[in-house]
């Protein structure tokens, strides 16, 4: 039996953001004001989290969104790494103690954040939304925004580009094929099709090809068969933004804790974001790709793809600077416009709690 405090606090951390729905902690309780997180990365299956850092910045919105719900019930939590087990299976735990505080207000936006993959509005962030979400991101981190006609047209072609190495790799596929729920509004523990931000024809042929491999290699070999996918989802959506932005960490994160507090960053970030009614879309896999092509980290088995990555990597350095790119952490998009009509929900609590080892 989970403790009502405990089960009230989850029931909203369990909302935290993570790369495709993935999840990748489970919960345990220890007893009224102790639990613990056990994370996981998926390194060993997935192309985009082949150092675990993706899955360590979800971890940290996790913790983020776990303070922040505790805060709505009168506690503050505080969080201890387990530092003698393994990066690949971190374990924290979390410590609540009652506050005489009031709740933090970015509580309310917790289920209501999501991410807006399709075309959004292009009026301009005003100074005051950009310095509230400076103020989100902490003094540790820095904004860069990317907001002129001209930023914007740089940054959706580069996401354009990139998104035909994305569509191409067969490590890829795999990966797309796992975590989309086909004929799907909302998914518990995976991508819904109608959330991709794909017309309705698009998306059926879509389904139709990535039934397998040789389908996607066929299509994309013989007849472009990336190149509507990557003008609906990529290049439209990034030339429809008020911006696209970057958040830069103090120094290049090389730990997990840098990435877990890069993490929680991020969340209070893409929170605030909530709160002034902002939509949000990541758009992570450049970073990926290039923080391989730097670490000389081989990610695909087709020739020609660390060269691909290579070319987009020298011109994401070109947009960020090069001394800067190593310091950022998450890229995205954002802008006016309505909510996702289709999201991605969350296991159930029963699901995500597991009986104390």
């Amino acid at each position: 039996m989970i403790p009502r405090l405990l089960a009230d606090i989850l029931e909203s951390a369990r909302w935290a953001p993570s790369g495709d729905n993935t999840q990748p902690w489970r919960f345990e309780v220890i007893d009224d004001h102790h639990l613990a997180i056990n994370a996981f990365d998926t390194r060993d299956h997935c192309v985009y989290d082949l150092d675990g850092h993706p899955s360590q910045m979800a971890l940290g919105a996790l913790l983020e969104t776990l303070a922040i719900a505790a805060s709505a019930h009168g506690m503050h939590a505080e969080f201890r790494r387990c530092t003698e087990l393994s990066d690949t299976h971190p374990r924290y735990v979390a410590t609540l103690n009652p506050q005489d505080q009031p709740p933090d207000p970015l509580f309310p936006c917790i289920r209501t954040r999501s991410v807006q993959r399709r075309p959004m509005r292009t009026t301009p962030l005003t100074a005051a939304q950009k310095t509230a979400l400076q103020h989100a991101a902490g003094n540790a981190c820095s904004i860069r925004w990317f907001d002129t006609r001209a930023q914007r047209r740089q940054l959706a072609r580069l996401m354009f580009d990139n998104a035909k190495l994305r569509l191409t790799l067969p490590e890829a596929y795999t990966v797309h094929r796992d975590i989309i729920q086909w004929r799907s509004r909302y998914s518990d523990d995976k991508v819904p099709d109608q959330a991709l931000g794909l017309d309705a024809m698009t998306l059926r042929l879509m389904r139709w090809v990535m039934a397998s491999w040789q389908r996607v290699a066929f299509f994309n070999t013989y007849l472009s068969g990336h190149l509507v996918p990557r003008i609906e989802m990529d290049l439209l959506p990034g030339l429809f933004c008020a911006a696209h932005f970057a958040i830069l960490s103090a120094r290049a994160p090389q730990t997990i804790d840098d990435y877990v507090a890069a993490g929680r960053a991020v969340q209070r970030f893409w929170l605030t974001a909530t709160h002034l009614g902002l939509q949000l879309q990541p758009e992570m896999t450049p970073l990926i790709f290039g923080r391989y092509v730097r670490e000389q980290r081989t990610f695909s088995r087709l020739p020609g793809m660390m060269d691909t990555a290579t070319e987009l990597s020298a011109r994401l350095s070109r947009l960020m600077g090069d001394s800067l790119v190593e310091r950022v952490v998450f890229l995205g998009r954002i802008g006016h416009g309505p909510p996702a009509a289709s999201r991605s929900l969350r296991l159930s609590l029963e699901r995500l709690v597991e009986r104390e080892k």
